[in-house]
């Protein structure tokens, strides 16, 4: 079965109510049990608690207010860093303030440890808030977990629909590619690879079928990421550092800006290898592409064509995560608009 065949397979196993497990095989699925359990005593774990992001962004800027949900792991929490400035949060908050010149409210309801099958309270928490954007990573945790991949893609795809139906722009970053976390032995690291990559493609399916975007964001623990561990990985080996947070954000900008309908300025909103293609072809090919974004569009004026639901799949120009602040806790701007958010709660 081709790349793109397995991973049609498995976002549809996920809508349908299938397994999944056939698209790997029951053999695979047990090393990669055995790889779980080989992982979690070798990452281990960090002391402290990890800083809350949740708040107000761009203070002194102009209204409306921009809201922000992050949702997902512990990769949109900052597993890993001591302070606020340093978490995905505060640099996405800050970022979308700067560039779109706007005040940014984020609600940080993304949990250290958390699986796809937590999104559904993730998503009731965020819902209340009224965001304009939800941003969710997810999807390593349902690897070393042991998670029927297609039980992943099911609770992701119900996320972004619950979260569609309600107005709120979605952009998912896709399970990073878990090959390059050293802690794991070969050769059980190649089938986390290849696990990784299979559920990013089918989480991009999925995501772009719910109508939301993706991002892939195999960059994370990818070749940059590999060549660089102790500069872009933390101190377990297994998340992100403050550096490596700041490369994860920078990939993500572009792409939860254009969600918003905000453009950065020219020289940043540059687009590289821009191309029509099916679904299924896009999502492999994002899968082994870090940063590649995949979302929907139309051909003369369908959604679908002989081989699926069209896309565009691009690649946006990275910006600079960089010169966070910490969040303020209420909207105290001269002449501003009342603020309308109550603080989200903690992480």
């Amino acid at each position: 079965m081709g790349r793109a065949a397995a991973a049609r397979k498995l976002a549809s196993a996920a809508a349908y109510g299938g397994g999944g497990l056939s698209v790997l095989g029951a053999s695979l699925y047990g090393l990669l049990r055995a790889e779980a359990k080989v992982a979690r005593k070798a990452i281990g774990r960090l002391e402290g608690r990890v800083p809350d992001a949740t708040g107000w962004y761009g203070r002194g800027r102009p209204g409306p207010a921009i809201k922000v949900a992050l949702l997902g792991d512990s990769s949109a929490a900052g597993y890993g860093v001591t302070t606020v400035e340093d978490t995905p949060g505060a640099m996405l908050g800050s970022g979308i303030a700067a560039q779109a010149n706007r005040r940014v409210h984020l609600g940080a309801f993304c949990l250290s440890g958390a699986k796809s099958s937590d999104l559904v309270g993730q998503v009731g928490a965020a819902l209340p808030t009224e965001p304009d954007l939800a941003v969710i990573l997810i999807g390593a945790n349902d690897v070393t977990h042991r998670m029927l991949p297609s039980e992943s893609v099911r609770f992701l795809s119900e996320a972004v629909r619950h979260l569609q139906d309600a107005g709120v722009a979605v952009v998912v970053g896709t399970c990073p590619d878990l090959g390059t976390v050293r802690p794991i032995p070969q050769p059980l690291r190649q089938v986390a690879r290849r696990w990784s990559r299979r559920l990013a493609a089918a989480q991009t399916i999925a995501v772009v079928e719910a109508g939301g975007r993706t991002v892939s964001l195999g960059s994370i623990l990818g070749p940059e990421f590999d060549a660089a561990p102790a500069v872009l990985f933390g101190p377990d080996r297994f998340h992100p550092s403050a550096a490596g947070y700041a490369w994860m954000v920078g990939v993500l900008l572009p792409s939860a800006l254009a969600a918003l309908g905000l453009s950065p300025d020219d020289q940043a909103d540059t687009r590289r290898s821009e191309g029509l293609r099916s679904i299924s072809k896009a999502a492999v090919h994002a899968s082994k592409n870090p940063g590649t974004e995949v979302d929907g569009t139309e051909v003369a004026g369908s959604a679908r064509g002989p081989g699926g639901r069209w896309v565009l799949q691009l690649r946006r120009r990275w910006l600079k995560a960089e010169n966070a602040e910490a969040p303020g806790s209420e909207e105290t701007e001269p002449g501003a608009e009342g603020s309308d958010v109550e603080p989200a709660g903690t992480t």
